[in-house]
């Protein structure tokens, strides 16, 4: 992306509504010159006015490089993939979203030593206030297991922290379809100055999404607001076809994905991934039974970290994946292709 700076990006990507807030650019940047402003203006980054090839005249394109939007949208139901099982923890995971198989191969991988970090996004469990983190242990990789449904920060921000600050050298990223196009283009890329996240970046965990909300909208507005449900007392966030909340309680709110519809981030109105296509594993609960996560093993280097847990006994598969519904809401969301 010779010649390209953040100048760039902000026309084609912030100032038009097409940015994932995946943070991409917030870990790359070398001044660490873009950040996020907290709550309600969170649509894109910011820039603090300076810029190394803007202000000093050294080329970078870091950012520009990263970004998953320059790109056109990408037109593929399910991708590449080696196999496509039912998974479930058969390890304790309290707060599992749907299989725990995620929880599971994560932390086998931890505690065999073929990660030493990974970066994803936790929660505040009295706000659900997410943040975005690097995670060492196995034992605060299970307390924080479950899905991310809102947020208002920059996903893979932490991943300077792991990669620069703290020089981890096998980091595992997970996170939604956006995030997993932006790590694929950092691994991809011949810029010197993504060779760390190129040479350091293990697995890429990449998880089913339809949309994500915007964290104030969501549940300041919608759920604090006006249904007096407080973040506390909710267990977990499922989307399937309308979006789930359990309470501690027992009981479950529904909300139609209409009456939310003003709380999808923007971003996400262009998104046509639903599965995840450039991770090593994709992961979700569209296509398995209840208890199960459907896992797209699509390379060798996803089957390795599957395979090792499997015989560590921290994992168990089998081979009932509803393909038929997972392709269906694939192609629901190809939808929203862009017209040429």
């Amino acid at each position: 992306m010779t010649g390209k700076n953040y100048l760039d990006l902000k026309a084609e990507i912030w100032d038009t509504e097409k940015c994932a807030s995946c943070g991409a650019c917030v870990a790359v940047c070398p001044a660490d010159a873009i950040y996020f402003e907290i709550g309600r203006d969170s649509t894109h980054p910011l820039n603090s006015g300076y810029c190394k090839d803007v202000n000093d005249g050294v080329p970078c394109g870091a950012c520009y490089e990263v970004c998953p939007r320059i790109d056109r949208p990408s037109s593929e139901v399910l991708g590449d993939y080696i196999d496509i099982v039912s998974a479930k923890a058969t390890m304790d995971v309290p707060r599992k979203q749907s299989g725990g198989a995620v929880t599971a191969i994560l932390a086998n991988a931890l505690e065999q030593g073929m990660i030493d970090a990974i970066v994803t996004v936790v929660e505040d469990p009295w706000t659900l206030r997410p943040s975005s983190a690097v995670i060492t242990s196995s034992e605060v990789l299970v307390h924080h297991a479950g899905s991310r449904y809102n947020w208002w920060v920059p996903l893979v921000a932490s991943l300077k922290e792991a990669v620069i600050t703290r020089k981890f050298t096998n980091v595992a990223v997970v996170g939604v379809p956006c995030v997993v196009q932006a790590v694929s283009r950092m691994r991809r890329s011949d810029l010197d100055l993504l060779r760390p996240f190129r040479k350091y970046i293990r697995l890429v965990v990449g998880l089913f999404c339809t949309e994500t909300f915007d964290y104030e909208k969501l549940v300041q507005d919608k759920l604090i607001a006006q249904r007096q449900i407080e973040p506390l007392d909710i267990i977990r966030f499922d989307v399937k076809g309308k979006l789930e909340i359990t309470l501690k309680d027992g009981s479950m709110t529904t909300i139609s994905l209409k009456e939310v519809e003003d709380c999808v981030r923007p971003g996400c109105h262009i998104c046509t991934d639903l599965t995840a296509l450039d991770a090593d594993i994709s992961a979700g609960s569209i296509g398995s039974s209840g208890g199960f996560t459907t896992l797209v093993i699509r390379n060798t280097v996803g089957k390795q970290f599957v395979d090792e847990a499997v015989r560590n006994e921290k994992l168990s598969l089998k081979d009932d994946v509803n393909l038929e519904l997972v392709e269906k809401l694939s192609a629901k969301k190809l939808e929203r292709m862009p017209e040429e």
